[in-house]
């Protein structure tokens, strides 16, 4: 592999006598794994699980099989996987995952979260909002809002709000070189300590959002000492934080000066290049009184929900009930008034309202548990094929005619109409292949 220049010199004076172990590891393939999505109802086995992770396995999946379309498996590699587990919320806890895109750390959060408490999940790109928008729709998580802001403009809504904040920083990319050998091109020796200032911005809107005792994970996918022991050493002098330690597992190694921090060099990690480190907040920030979120139904539009919710689902859903445009959704109830911030997912999209009637979206049919409705249909794989590309799927048997939760391998794809022995087809249209 061809390095940029001054990358070599620069880790054999870091490693030493390891630097040519670690240059080695850049000829040998990246490491691919996935995690499995225990919101799910119905799991399958993996092999070759990632030891002493919940739900991480090593291998690859299909983004055509049912186990992606489902949301049940979210392809992730394994260092990447380090983070959130790091992190580890527990249900119930107000989490903000700050640079979230394209989703892993946040379906990772969303899964310890079980669907208690708040999440999240910020992204600046709006096209990679996009991204994370489609992403936490597939795995199901019902308590998670998808915001497309800047880290001042979410401190001025949010501050002295979250338990926790995940922040995976904008960095110089070094341990994606495997990975993607493209992010070599934007490598200098001057790199890094550009990136470390952008961190030290995002961090300071960071801290301002957290509550007293409310901890930061701050991880990079890069080696560079200057974006990672060198931005908590300015953590640690500018704020009143404690630095607890990171359990160093599979290969994990302790960080340059910080034993607390941890790395993952690809040499000695099997995976790709990350820095991790665990911060709790001890100082104070008043947090202001906020206007709570309140529901926007019209009267109508209360009793054809209920109508739907009273025939088809099996469960209340808990939030608050909110209109944008003719589109339904259902907000967490922790939230403060969103009005002022640009949000790409205003919580779980419960569907739509039409002339005197309520169609449900493809979003609640992924996030239902199939014991949470009364009615459903599964499909084999031989119909799965043909739904997926847009085509309409014969039944063997007519069922009576209405909206149904479509089920393959036991998870939900949307809903769907039947008409007799025919499965109209609901799957959208700019998620169809083939």
């Amino acid at each position: 592999m061809q390095f940029p220049e001054g990358f070599v010199e620069k880790y054999e004076e870091i490693l030493g006598d390891e630097a040519r172990d670690f240059l080695a590891s850049f000829e040998e393939e990246a490491v691919s794994a996935f995690r499995v999505n225990p919101l799910k109802e119905e799991q399958l086995s993996f092999s070759d699980a990632i030891p002493q992770t919940p739900w991480g396995h090593y291998g690859k999946v299909s983004g055509k099989s049912p186990e992606h379309a489902t949301g049940l498996v979210y392809s992730q590699e394994p260092a990447a996987q380090m983070v959130a587990q790091v992190a580890q919320p527990s249900p119930g806890m107000k989490v903000l995952d700050l640079a979230a895109a394209p989703g892993g750390k946040s379906t990772q959060l969303a899964a310890y979260l079980a669907g208690e408490g708040l999440l999240v999940s910020n992204e600046i790109s709006s096209k990679r909002a996009k991204i994370l928008v489609e992403n936490m729709e597939r795995f199901g998580a019902t308590n998670v809002v998808v915001t497309n802001e800047s880290a001042d403009r979410l401190a001025k809504v949010f501050k002295g709000y979250f338990d926790l904040i995940v922040l995976d920083a904008p960095c110089s990319g070094e341990g994606m070189f495997r990975k993607q050998p493209d992010a070599m091109d934007y490598w200098s020796l001057e790199y890094p300590s550009q990136c470390a200032s952008l961190q030290r911005e995002i961090l300071a809107d960071a801290v301002n959002m957290l509550v007293e005792g409310g901890r930061l994970v701050y991880s990079t996918c890069t080696w560079a000492p200057e974006e990672n022991e060198e931005i908590v050493n300015w953590l640690l002098e500018e704020y009143d934080f404690d630095l607890l330690p990171v359990e160093h597992i599979n290969g994990m190694v302790a960080g340059i000066g910080l034993p607390e921090t941890a790395r993952m060099y690809p040499h000695q990690f099997k995976g790709e290049g990350q820095f991790v480190a665990h911060l709790q907040f001890k100082g104070e920030n008043l947090a202001p009184k906020c206007k709570a979120s309140k529901s926007n139904l019209s009267r109508e539009q209360v009793a054809l929900w209920q109508e739907f919710a009273q025939k088809h689902l099996k469960i209340n859903l808990p939030g608050i009930l909110q209109t944008f445009g003719d589109q339904l959704y259902l907000l967490p109830e922790l939230l403060p008034d969103l009005g002022k911030l640009k949000i790409a997912r205003n919580g779980l999209h419960l569907g739509t309202f039409k002339k005197k009637r309520f169609e449900p979206s493809f979003a609640l049919g992924l996030a239902l548990k199939p014991s949470q409705v009364k009615q459903s249909v599964e499909i084999d794989q031989e119909a799965f094929v043909k739904y997926v590309a847009g085509e309409t799927v014969q039944l063997a048997e007519s069922m009576p005619n209405g909206w149904y939760q479509v089920l393959v391998q036991g998870n939900g794809l949307g809903f769907a109409k039947v008409t007799g022995n025919v499965l109209k087809n609901y799957f959208p249209k700019g998620l169809r292949f083939k």
